[in-house]
């Protein structure tokens, strides 16, 4: 019983981790602890998908940054044009 506890204890100790960090080795990192230990401990394996979502980018979450950095790159671009045309420098 007291082994049980104690594992329950260092996954939920490493997935606490894993919710603080960002980074896809991290989630890699919670998830194999997870695969490791959720044979002897059921109810957390939730909890470690949880985890491994929270520290992971979603597809979506990728497309809407890149988008975002290409508006702010082209209103930068029309900027120094408009520079230009007033001879200043970008």
């Amino acid at each position: 019983m007291t082994r049980i506890i104690r594992t329950g204890g260092t996954l939920l100790a490493v997935t606490a981790a894993g919710l603080m960090l960002q980074g896809c080795l991290v989630g890699a990192v919670v998830g194999t602890a997870g695969a490791v230990v959720g044979g002897t401990v059921k109810a957390t394996g939730a909890v470690v998908g949880a985890g491994v979502d929270a520290v992971t980018t979603s597809d979506e979450e990728t497309r809407a940054r890149r988008e975002r950095e290409q508006r702010d790159w082209e209103r930068e671009q029309r900027r120094c044009e408009q520079r230009q045309r007033q001879g200043r420098d970008c």
